[in-house]
């Protein structure tokens, strides 16, 4: 790991400090939304600082079958696909290869959301202000998936929040919400959401499912739902920047350098 890059202690740090960033504007109704299992942390830490209710959204990356760390895309349970058009032309994939990956991963979304929601019916979106997190951005095409998704559902406004960002997944899903929230934007060549933490193990179903069972305060129900710029400010201290839609905050005093 390369230790100059650390910004956070783990995840409950880095949706400690998210929360203090998205508290610096009114969220009429907010309800926070983890991708899981990286952002279910995440939400629980701004869920408890915003006094709200929280829960998960199930989005899966879609990548190459010879190269499962190589995405193309990712898709929504209720079948909301985003695709890199670019990368599939240039490794020549055929539309029956897409389909293929596409029906093994919605089997596999289908599986986390039965394990998480175990039939709870998903949360009132409709007139809601939606804080969609992540513990971070590498391509963005997860989170696209997850903001359009549930842009159906008629939310007041759409909020992303990532402590950390890569500038391509900024530029890939800022245009698609009303804030992105950030705290550290990298235009490293080589982008590892891992390397910004001192402590990220990969977490499991039942660790998410402790969490979501500890902290999620209850959701109203509805039917609306079926079913990842420059660093500013500086350590010790900041104020809010935005540039474009996007917030960027300074790292906050004790924080891991």
């Amino acid at each position: 790991m390369r230790w100059h890059s650390v910004r956070f202690r783990d995840r409950s740090d880095a949706g400690h400090r998210l929360a203090q960033a998205l508290a610096q504007e009114p969220l009429p109704d907010p309800l926070v939304l983890a991708i899981p299992r990286g952002g279910v942390p995440i939400a629980a830490r701004i869920a408890e600082a915003l006094r709200c209710p929280w829960d998960v959204v199930v989005v899966q990356k879609l990548a190459f079958s010879w190269n499962p760390e190589l995405g193309f895309g990712a898709v929504a349970l209720d079948g909301t696909v985003v695709q890199n058009h670019n990368l599939l032309e240039r490794t020549q994939s055929s539309p029956g290869e897409v389909e293929h990956v596409k029906g093994e991963v919605l089997r596999e979304a289908e599986r986390r959301e039965q394990i998480y929601r175990g039939g709870r019916p998903f949360p009132r979106v409709a007139g809601c202000s939606v804080i969609l997190t992540d513990d971070g951005l590498a391509s963005g095409y997860t989170m696209l998936a997850a903001v359009e998704c549930l842009k159906k559902a008629g939310p007041r406004q759409v909020i992303v929040a990532s402590p950390v960002a890569s500038d391509c997944a900024v530029g890939l899903v800022q245009p698609a919400v009303d804030r992105l929230v950030t705290l550290h934007v990298s235009d490293a060549s080589s982008f590892a959401v891992g390397s910004f933490y001192r402590a990220f193990s990969q977490l499991t179903d039942e660790e998410v499912l402790m969490t979501l069972n500890a902290g999620r305060p209850p959701a109203p129900p509805t039917s609306g739902y079926s079913g990842e710029a420059a660093e500013a400010g500086q350590a010790g201290g900041g104020t809010p920047g935005r540039r474009g839609g996007v917030g960027v905050w300074g790292f906050l005093a004790g924080g891991v350098k």
